[in-house]
């Protein structure tokens, strides 16, 4: 008697799609890897199709006022316009006495005695002719710089929140809070921490000026913090 014709027992879960084929619908069997998305050869995506997802830059973090806070290196070029602009003035108030006091030391130390021998200087006198006019001058130099920046950090400012620098950089400082207008209390706070206690106490400069790194939500310096004011990126 003839036996029917066997047949290869099929695989569980059911055939195999073909090479090249496309992956049946519904729920895949175990061990089955999907082919690659299929497109057909010559396809090109049509000319108003955007391309996949491009990642957005995050916006600028805002004022209360909703300005964008300025950011760090902007805040140390304009620190560095208004300290030329500082050290420009000094030089031209104090070289003169400098020089003055420079060529009288040259001059006494250079003295001689009649037969040649240079002349030993008094080291009283050379202290009271010289080293204390030179302190004293040092300390004039401080206190008109304190004042001279009073003028210019206090009294400029608070016309209208900027300095020079800040002026290039298109800086202006105003109060955290929006319903205020920025003041000489304000102004004199920001300047009695950035500038006295920066001039009293050794390394203070660098803390307060670092400060902003850090500093969150605000972007605020230490005498930003104490004068209640931030520094916002303006368009003029």
């Amino acid at each position: 008697m003839t036996q029917p014709p066997s047949y290869p027992t099929p695989p569980v879960g059911g055939p195999q799609p073909a090479t090249g084929g496309v992956a049946p619908p519904g729920p895949h069997p175990q061990g089955y890897a999907a082919p690659p998305q299929y497109a057909p050869p010559g396809y090109a995506p049509p000319h108003w199709y955007p391309g996949p997802p491009r990642p957005v830059a995050p916006p600028p973090t805002l004022s209360p006022s909703g300005q964008p806070l300025a950011s760090f290196s902007d805040r140390l070029l304009a620190w560095l316009i208004d300290t030329a602009l500082a050290s420009a003035v000094s030089m031209v108030l104090f070289m003169p006495v400098f020089l003055v006091l420079w060529w009288r030391m040259v001059t006494e130390m250079s003295r001689t005695n009649p037969d040649g021998t240079l002349v030993q200087p008094d080291p009283g006198a050379f202290f009271i002719n010289f080293f204390l006019p030179i302190l004293l001058l040092q300390l004039g130099l401080l206190v008109l710089m304190l004042g001279l920046y009073w003028l210019y950090h206090v009294e400029y400012l608070k016309r209208g929140g900027q300095t020079l620098g800040k002026k290039v950089m298109k800086l202006r400082v105003v109060p955290l809070d929006p319903t205020q207008a920025l003041n000489r209390r304000m102004a004199g706070r920001r300047y009695l921490v950035q500038f006295l206690a920066g001039s009293l106490v050794p390394g203070f400069n660098y803390l307060d000026g670092f400060w902003q790194l850090w500093d969150k939500p605000w972007q605020q310096c230490l005498h930003d913090k104490f004068a209640g004011t931030v520094v916002v990126k303006v368009s003029s």
